[in-house]
């Protein structure tokens, strides 16, 4: 039982009666809880009591109340000369991760318009516009007309193209084999060059808009409005069909890289070399479902063609490769640096192919100094050599009469006569030694799988 004074007002008017806590009621707040809901001692409820001048005071009202806290911040100090001195906390740096560069970034490629489809469809879509509803006044309802017009036609025409920069990769951040390719089959520089002629025609394209477009909307007359909106149409569609060639130069780029071949960098993959005309590409439709041209001419294979090998339920990838000729680096075509550039960017197992019948039309010499050369160079890579054609091998070794003599050894002269050491003679036409060459590379290529895999975990232990 609380005993409260208590009085009563004087005026007749005020109905509610007034009452004073003593100071000897002291109500403690709630603990400081974080974010956690308490129930506040106050507010209290009070019942009249049969005891004149006594109030009963009931139990408490339970109301929920949010409180909050601060944190509590920690700082460690180090004690110089009496003092403490605050100790910086290095935070630890996370670990960049690693890259991982795929390809198949060319499949991606967005589909490009022709110039010519682009314009007529953005003209017929902005001559469908119609002006705003409720615009009593003709010219006022002309110009809006005309500037929407013209504003959706510099729309429909920038945002393919804008699409078209935004969604061609960067050169920079594709595979070394892609950049390769790019560099290889389209010139160096070319691929950069058109998407900076695409993006000048849209900034271009939007600035010719927009200002006629703002012009449209000053008219003072509906002959005036309907004068400077045909201006404006006529100056858009001459801007795009000038310089809209840039638009299909993409499009000739978009199919190009696109009918480049996917290589897949986690399957085996087993690449043909050697010089021109020695028969890769029969071996490569001997081997896989690769179905490359076969002519009897040098540089018959003027890219990179794939083909797969399917044996005990397990894939594996062959390339037939442009041939190579006996010269430096700096004077070599674009094809023949296609060839380095599969050996030098994709983890290859290589069959190198010679042929030492002559009819190739390059001496044994010839490709004993190209084998040398590339035997060195990438003498990481598993090997296997076939001597091809052995159904014409004669008794005695072909020896071409622009060969020099002086170069002539040991190693050369066995050359010319079996191949290099441990290499497999094989004949499409007479079937000679193919049996025994396809249970070489499919050992390979399980060697090769081995390869890939080992490699694979080496990366994800670097990347943790």
């Amino acid at each position: 039982m609380l005993r409260l004074p208590f009085h009563i007002s004087n005026n007749p008017r005020l109905l509610k009666t007034s009452f004073t806590l003593l100071p000897l009621l002291t109500l403690s707040p709630p603990p400081p809880l974080k974010h956690s809901l308490s129930t506040p001692s106050f507010p209290y409820s009070i019942v009249s009591s049969p005891t004149p001048g006594c109030y009963k005071m009931q139990t408490p009202i339970n109301r929920q109340t949010l409180c909050f806290c601060r944190n509590m911040q920690t700082v460690t100090c180090e004690v110089i000369n009496s003092s403490y001195v605050p100790t910086p906390q290095i935070k630890p740096k996370d670990k960049p991760s690693a890259k991982v560069e795929t390809v198949g970034a060319f499949q991606k490629l967005p589909m490009v318009m022709p110039s010519v489809d682009i314009l007529h469809s953005a003209l017929r879509k902005a001559k469908r516009v119609l002006p705003t509803k409720g615009i009593a006044n003709i010219a006022k309802r002309e110009r809006n007309r005309g500037a929407k017009q013209l504003d959706a036609l510099m729309k429909e025409l920038a945002i393919p193209l804008r699409q078209y920069v935004e969604n061609f990769p960067k050169r920079m951040y594709l595979h070394p084999y892609e950049r390769s390719l790019i560099e290889l089959t389209l010139g160096d520089g070319n691929y950069e060059e058109v998407l900076k002629k695409v993006d000048a025609l849209r900034k271009k394209v939007i600035s010719v808009g927009k200002e006629h477009a703002s012009l449209c909307a000053k008219s003072l007359s509906k002959k005036e409005a309907e004068e400077r909106l045909a201006e404006g149409l006529e100056k858009l569609q001459e801007i795009f069909k000038c310089e809209g060639q840039a638009v299909d130069d993409l499009l000739y780029i978009a199919k190009t890289l696109r009918a480049m071949p996917v290589v897949d960098l986690e399957m085996p993959t087993l690449c043909l070399v050697g010089a021109p005309n020695v028969g890769k590409s029969s071996l490569v439709r001997m081997l896989s479902t690769g179905k490359p041209e076969v002519c009897n001419y040098p540089f018959t294979t003027r890219g990179i063609l794939m083909g797969h090998i399917t044996t005990n339920f397990q894939h594996f990838q062959v390339t037939d490769t442009p041939g190579l000729l006996k010269r430096c680096d700096e004077d070599r075509n674009n094809l023949e640096k296609l060839t380095l550039a599969v050996l030098s960017h994709l983890p290859t197992a290589i069959l190198y192919v010679h042929d030492l019948s002559g009819q190739c039309g390059m001496s044994p010499s010839d490709q004993f100094k190209i084998y040398t050369k590339i035997r060195e160079r990438f003498d990481d890579h598993l090997w296997l050599d076939v001597v091809s054609k052995s159904d014409l091998l004669q008794e005695s070794p072909v020896v071409f009469i622009t060969e020099d003599g002086e170069v002539d050894h040991l190693e050369l002269a066995k050359y010319r006569k079996l191949g290099p050491e441990g290499a497999i003679h094989v004949s499409v036409k007479s079937e000679e030694g193919l049996c025994e060459l396809k249970n070489k590379v499919h050992e390979l290529l399980i060697a090769q799988m081995s390869r890939i895999k080992s490699k694979q975990i080496q990366d994800n232990i670097e990347v943790a």
